[in-house]
């Protein structure tokens, strides 16, 4: 049973190509079969430049300094990308719904997949829940799926960094 096939698979994959931008077509196609996408078409050049401009609007909607900021830029997105919403079983798993029209290129149906999983995400889980890691030397963008909402880093190895840099300056240099 298909549930959400957008929400946060659709946010992690961003997240992922985002922070390590894939270096060619090929590359691109690899991750995102790994990350479960059926590819319907072959994958080109062109497909790899359309996938970079939905990351590059997708970190402005991560950047934005307000809700309101966030929902504008994401708002555009959705406008730019999806289509009405439709059943299908393209895949014969399932029957789901898609927010694109069919047979689109990987590029395309990238943006679409990150705009409408984005908008799911901050709305159900809440619009702070797409941030950079709070460690100032770490830029790495991570989707915020903790119980609490309350995650400031984007894995334990920064959390433990910060946290030892804090009680470092807490306690002050150490005795030799």
């Amino acid at each position: 049973m298909h549930l959400n096939p957008y929400g946060q698979d659709a946010v992690e994959l961003a997240a992922d190509l985002a922070n390590r931008r894939p270096a060619d077509a090929e590359e691109l196609a690899d991750r995102c079969r790994a990350a479960g996408l059926v590819l319907e078409l072959p994958v080109t050049p062109h497909d790899l430049d359309h996938a970079q401009e939905a990351l590059d609007a997708w970190e402005k909607v991560v950047d934005a300094t307000d809700e309101h900021e966030r929902a504008g830029l994401l708002n555009h997105m959705l406008a730019a990308s999806t289509a009405h919403p439709r059943m299908t079983n393209h895949t014969g798993t399932g029957w789901h719904m898609h927010y694109r029209d069919e047979r689109l290129s990987l590029g395309s149906l990238l943006f679409s997949l990150i705009s409408v999983g984005t908008a799911l995400h901050l709305s159900g889980r809440g619009m702070h829940r797409l941030r950079r890691c709070a460690v100032s030397e770490c830029a790495t963008i991570f989707a915020d799926t903790s119980r609490t909402g309350r995650q400031r880093y984007c894995s334990p190895r920064c959390a433990n960094r910060d946290a030892v840099r804090r009680h470092r300056a807490r306690t002050g240099p150490s005795a030799p």
